[in-house]
């Protein structure tokens, strides 16, 4: 009997073969990587799991959990294969709104990645569970992002802008218009040393809302300006619509609503009917 290989899957391997816009491109990226790795071994396990995300991304949640039972019938005693799998099923339970069943899981992502050394894997399940569990996302988001600070790693550390982002709206939800703004830029601030331009962009979208919620309007009304003058975005339109609202301009703000109800009606993330019917109103549809 041969041993297990024990060569975890390489980190920047697994971005390369991973599209999030594109999770049925991913799925076929990791069936052909399979292919290339010793069955039972970690790297080939892991694998696996990650097969098991992309289906989940497809709302194929059967093939997916199939995929997580077979890796668990080997008995990995990896512990980035047990993290994994913890991970995954959490992330199943979450996206098919089983918030309740996804902490445990969660939870026992982060004691077996802290046990395996593994900062980016904690990171990832700590960030998971302070969007699975709002009422301690504070605790949860502090926890990963004493993690990021003291560690090296670099992809470990690319966690950074989504962490002080999610953060961001946590305090902006509760009302903290400045603590949000802070969090806001030190995401854009991290998301410029280390992020996509559309990342970037969002950060700065960000920045701009919470200068609108401390009746910044002016510094709000620049940073939207600014962001308009690229790609059509309904967000951006909407922003411009209110604060030309907030600052006694009506007329102005119309067309820009109008904009924004069309390009967000078009959105599948935004399932707010009222926001929308609103903005369908204030733009004189």
């Amino acid at each position: 009997m041969h041993p297990v290989d024990p060569t975890p899957l390489d980190g920047d391997r697994l971005d390369q073969l991973w599209d999030f816009d594109d999770p049925a491109e991913s799925a076929a990226r990791f069936r052909a990587e399979l292919t290339m790795t010793a069955p039972g071994s970690v790297a080939h396990e892991e694998l696996r799991t990650q097969l098991a995300r992309a289906l989940g991304l497809l709302d194929r949640e059967a093939e997916a959990v199939a995929e997580l039972d077979a890796v668990e019938a080997n008995g990995p005693t990896d512990p980035r294969v047990r993290t994994r799998l913890h991970l995954e099923r959490a992330r199943l339970h979450h996206s098919n709104h089983r918030a309740a069943q996804s902490i445990p899981q969660f939870q026992a992502a982060v004691t077996s990645a802290r046990a395996a050394d593994e900062d980016f894997l904690l990171v990832d399940a700590l960030h998971m569970l302070a969007i699975a569990d709002p009422d301690n996302a504070e605790h949860w988001t502090r926890a990963a992002l004493a993690a990021t600070d003291r560690t090296t790693d670099r992809r470990t550390r690319r966690w950074i802008g989504a962490l002080r982002n999610n953060f961001g709206w946590a305090r902006h939800d509760r009302g903290d218009f400045a603590g949000a703004l802070e969090e806001f830029e030190r995401a854009r601030d991290a998301y410029r040393a280390n992020g996509s331009v559309e990342q970037q962009r969002v950060a700065d979208w960000a920045v701009g809302r919470a200068l609108r919620s401390l009746g910044r309007y002016d510094e709000a009304l620049a940073v939207q300006t600014r962001l308009g003058g690229g790609e059509p975005d309904g967000y951006v339109e909407e922003e411009l619509g209110e604060l030309l609202l907030a600052t006694g301009a009506p007329e102005r703000a119309r067309v820009h609503f109008a904009r924004a109800a069309d390009l967000l009606a078009g959105d599948p993330g935004l399932d707010e009917p009222d926001r929308l019917e609103r903005l369908r109103a204030l733009g004189g549809g």
